[in-house]
């Protein structure tokens, strides 16, 4: 399991972090750890208390200065104790963090799950209550990013809409309608888009939209024996849209667990962070795109605070994976977002696993 950074550190902050001996090191991710816990700021008496060596609360003092220095630290309040920045959790997690394996009863849980996920059943159906148990065991909002329609198709229907444009009308056999308008070139005459609707629904009744696609794609020369070559390019363009290949309108987003973001916040400032969030959540578009620019990459990938602009005045963190249907292509993303102090080495594999199990269901 991999997990990518989207910044590096500035050179200057580098040069700080590369000059921190092991000792520097215990203290930072003690003190991380305990701030992670608690929320509170850690005084230098504290972490003396839980060093498994010998050091008095002066000298970590000292070395506390030094992180401070560096940039991965701040206190703040001036009697108060420190606090990791955005640059130090990300430090924390990129080089510090020990990220170990899912609990035996929570990996039961997810493939329990799962398990009882019955094929027959809206796939969206399954994945909203994927996103569900993903926010109940993190006690954070749990969000998928997946396309439109998995159901196997019962009908599909192109109507022409005038020059240049048609509307996509796919039923499934779960009883969902969903309606797309496509562009197509201009002048057909109606017999093309009759055409088109015959064929696929007498030919595709009961796949899914995926098996579709590799369907058309492999069989592109043999299609074009049987429908002129226009007629295939309405049916390549329709199928398109619905597979997950358009821009970010041609996504399913699902967000469960809002209310546990409520329930981390601490002070009137956090609930008014929370407050934010909502809006941002809120904001779909701009979420969106934010997973959808996870899809491009391998692994889990971490936005801290500011590193992403949607969060940026939130002060929440979102922890994303693609997930993979059968054929290993990249079909949706998930994962959950949660205050930047969330148990991140707790998180991480448990994002990564439930998004397997999903892929799992997919085959």
């Amino acid at each position: 399991m991999s997990v990518i950074p989207p910044k590096p550190f500035t050179e200057e902050r580098l040069s700080g972090i590369a000059g921190l001996d092991q000792r520097s090191r215990d203290i930072f991710r003690r003190l991380v750890d305990t701030y992670l816990a608690t929320g509170e700021p850690v005084g230098s008496r504290t972490i003396s208390r839980i060093l498994p060596h010998n050091l008095s609360p002066a000298s970590v003092r000292n070395v506390m200065m030094d992180l401070e220095d560096a940039g991965l630290i701040f206190s703040p309040h001036t009697s108060a104790g420190r606090m990791p920045t955005e640059q130090g959790l990300r430090f924390f997690v990129d080089a510090v963090m020990e990220v170990g394996a899912m609990p035996t009863d929570e990996r039961a849980k997810i493939d329990a799950q799962i398990a009882a996920s019955n094929r027959q059943r809206r796939v969206e159906d399954v994945l909203g209550e994927a996103t569900m148990l993903l926010s109940g065991l993190s006690h954070c909002a749990g969000v998928i990013l997946a396309p439109k329609m998995n159901a196997r198709l019962k009908h599909i229907e192109f109507v022409n809409l005038g020059p240049g444009r048609a509307l996509v009308i796919l039923v499934g056999e779960d009883g969902s309608v969903e309606n797309r308008v496509i562009e197509v070139p201009r002048g057909l005459p109606p017999s093309t888009f009759a055409q088109a609707s015959n064929y696929l629904s007498t030919r595709f009744q009961g796949r899914t939209i995926d098996e579709v696609q590799r369907f058309v794609r492999q069989e592109m020369t043999q299609l074009r024996t049987e429908l002129d070559e226009i007629s295939a390019r309405i049916v390549e363009a329709g199928i398109g849209q619905w597979s997950g290949e358009g821009d970010s309108e041609d996504k399913t987003l699902i967000v469960r667990g809002q209310a546990n973001l409520i329930e981390n916040a601490t002070a009137a400032e956090d609930l008014e962070r929370i407050r934010k969030l909502f809006e941002d959540i809120e904001n779909k578009k701009e979420l969106v795109q934010l997973l959808g620019a996870a899809e491009v990459g391998e692994g889990v990938r971490i936005f801290i605070g500011s590193e992403n602009r949607l969060f940026s005045l939130s002060g929440s963190s979102i922890i994303v994976t693609p997930f993979r249907n059968a054929e290993e292509k990249i079909v949706g993303v998930m994962g959950i977002i949660g205050p930047t102090r969330m148990n991140y080495a707790r998180i991480i594999p448990m994002v990564d696993y439930t998004a397997k199990a999903i892929g799992r269901l997919l085959t």
